[in-house]
């Protein structure tokens, strides 16, 4: 039965995720795509429909940056008119941002159905934002879309109410669609002068790690210890931090700072980098498809499967565990296939015809 999708998206890893579950939905539905405008660089944000050939919003609610209270109540309020304009069956949202909560908020006093993807997933951490975002965002949910068995029994574990589907992770059919074009098109690592498997990717943007100097420092000091390149494209907002806190002169001495790049030139300097280092849920699962080791600079991750098999540490923000997980950069001998066989947008479509 065809339906009237409305997608919420904020921020980078939604827009990724959306990419294959978008091109599954325009078979036989009709979607119409929300932009909250959480992530609003151009870097961030653009440039991820341009390179994934996806459609240009049909709303862009253009909310920005400001407190989480501010930032949802903002949204809550455009996406309220939202639907009362496009009058939805059901209304998709992603992952743990408050572009999720807000889009879950508004739906849940509708009659559409709300579906989340990427549900089930927890770190542990309630002093994490995004952890309140899963959390009321699966209790609220009609229909709950978990990529690994383990989220699906922490879902059944908390008694939530909506219908349960394990679908494998829409982020694997994206970097499946993406890898072979990215690698063709970038030409960053050799703009950057590095080779493949020469050099270290860090991300960092994390607010319990922009926000906290000592962390920030931490991370930068361990960084540096690594004697291949390391290559960081700089979040905005690390690099207010990095202002902010005295440490920029030494990031920019110690480390190979660029600007953001989009989503093919990320693809190419992942796919080719040695290890990543990283605070990024999603990058911590895009290296596990990539084959490249983990870092990741949290003190807990919801990717718990990556660290078991081995693909993932957990170093946190000291600089002696980051220095010393970069030194010892191994790739272990074999990997699960832990989160679906690239095919997932195929089952949340079908999923969502019977919602």
């Amino acid at each position: 039965m065809s339906k009237r999708v409305l997608s919420i998206v904020g921020a980078r890893p939604q827009f990724i995720k959306a990419f294959p579950v978008s091109r599954a939905l325009g078979r036989s539905h009709e979607e119409t795509v929300v932009h909250t405008g959480q992530h609003y660089d151009t870097m961030l944000s653009d440039v991820f429909f341009e390179e994934l050939d996806m459609p240009d919003p049909a709303y862009n609610l253009g909310v920005g940056s400001g407190s989480h209270a501010d930032q949802t109540a903002r949204m809550m309020i455009e996406l309220d008119s939202v639907i009362d304009a496009e009058s939805p069956d059901v209304v998709l949202v992603y992952g743990d941002t408050n572009s999720t909560l807000a889009g879950a908020l508004v739906a849940a006093k509708r009659s559409a159905s709300l579906v989340h993807v990427e549900a089930g997933l927890r770190s542990g951490n309630r002093a994490m934002p995004e952890e309140h975002n899963r959390i009321a965002t699966d209790h609220l949910a009609d229909v709950l879309i978990a990529p690994a068995e383990q989220a699906v029994d922490t879902l059944r574990a908390e008694g939530v109410d909506g219908e349960i589907y394990e679908t494998g992770d829409v982020m694997y059919d994206a970097l499946l669609r993406v890898r072979e074009h990215a690698n063709e098109v970038s030409t960053l690592r050799s703009d950057l002068g590095v080779d493949s498997g020469e050099y270290v990717l860090a991300t960092v943007h994390r607010e319990s790690n922009t926000n906290d100097g000592d962390r920030l420092a931490g991370i930068v000091d361990g960084l540096s210890s690594v004697a291949m390149p390391v290559v960081l494209p700089i979040h905005p907002r690390t690099e207010r931090a990095l202002h902010e806190h005295g440490l920029f002169e030494t990031a920019t001495e110690r480390l190979t700072i660029i600007d953001p790049v989009g989503y093919l030139d990320f693809v190419h300097l992942l796919d080719g980098a040695t290890l990543v280092a990283t605070d990024s849920g999603g990058v911590q699962r895009e290296a596990f498809y990539l084959d490249t080791p983990c870092i990741t600079m949290r003190d807990e991750t919801e990717w718990v499967e990556t660290i078991d098999c081995g693909w993932n540490t957990l170093v946190g923000a000291d600089k002696n565990r980051i220095s010393h997980a970069l030194a010892r950069i191994d790739s272990p001998t074999t990997k699960p296939q832990l989160y679906g066989n690239g095919r997932a947008a195929s089952r949340v479509v079908e999923v969502i015809a019977n919602a």
